[in-house]
């Protein structure tokens, strides 16, 4: 057993070595003053100062943000309500059918999918742009939120939908003062997960982008093919930090969500409670 132990927690440090040491060396030259990744010469933050004075940079973060919020509170609600009729289908195997349309959109590359929403937009006449990056956004972030609500729905006490219903709760109040509040953790995880994915997204942004609208993701590519800048790593660091603080604020409303259910079981004054008769 403890050798098995040693054996996991030497793959672990490996595998996580692996995954932050080029954030760390990224992090690490944010800061350098000699300008250039090849020698640490000195501490510095004219980088960070640099990036607070491009006001296109600034302008394209904002955007990037706008979109993120904008497009995962959408996917959100659409994926919310997309679960919740994959739940209730009548059929396993409509079920079935629609979990696999789903998950076609998950395991589809980035590239096709950015192509047939730009084919898309030609074809419509569309204008690329604000609107064309937020719609694809929203489309792609849509299966993500279902995959997060559907496990919450299937840990879902049906009994207390049965109660509701009995008591004379029309379908509204059963979806909204028993359903929703019951998978919630995993509405949040699937906005957090969307937004995510929205600020990250390279591949189909590229694509549906237009002139005059840009995201991080694709200004940093943009501006790493002209050379290396030390306001890239700058920019990326704090992009980083964003994303870690994301994390550890939803482990944290996880924790705090886990613990009052705990208290609602214990509590013997639970609203909640079953009564018997």
């Amino acid at each position: 057993m403890t050798k098995k132990w040693k054996v996991s927690s030497l793959y672990l440090i490996v595998v996580f070595t692996l995954l932050y040491a080029p954030i760390a060396y990224l992090i690490y030259y944010s800061f350098n003053a000699g300008g250039t990744m090849n020698q640490f010469s000195g501490f510095t933050l004219e980088h960070y100062w640099a990036l607070a004075e491009d006001t296109r940079l600034i302008t394209i973060a904002l955007d990037t943000l706008r979109v993120a919020l904008l497009s995962a509170l959408l996917a959100t609600v659409i994926g919310t309500l997309g679960a919740i009729g994959i739940y209730y289908a009548k059929q396993r195997r409509t079920q079935q059918v629609l979990l696999s349309l789903n998950n076609v959109l998950l395991v589809s590359p980035d590239v096709i999918i950015g192509a047939s929403f730009l084919l898309l937009f030609t074809l419509t006449g569309f204008r690329l742009g604000f609107y064309s990056v937020f719609l694809s956004h929203i489309a792609f972030s849509i299966p993500i939120v279902v995959l997060m609500v559907l496990p919450r729905l299937e840990e879902m006490n049906v009994n207390m939908i049965t109660a509701a219903r009995d008591l004379g709760a029309n379908p509204w109040q059963v979806l909204t003062e028993i359903v929703l509040p019951s998978i919630s953790p995993g509405i949040l995880a699937g906005f957090f997960m969307a937004f995510t994915y929205s600020i990250d997204d390279f591949a189909v942004t590229f694509f549906v982008t237009g002139n005059g609208f840009a995201t991080l993701s694709v200004e940093i590519y943009s501006r790493a093919r002209q050379g290396v800048s030390l306001e890239i790593n700058a920019l990326s660091t704090l992009l980083f930090l964003v994303a870690m603080a994301l994390v550890i604020g939803y482990y944290f409303i996880q924790q705090q969500q886990r613990t009052k259910r705990k208290t609602a079981k214990l509590d013997p004054t639970n609203h909640g409670k079953a009564v018997t008769p």
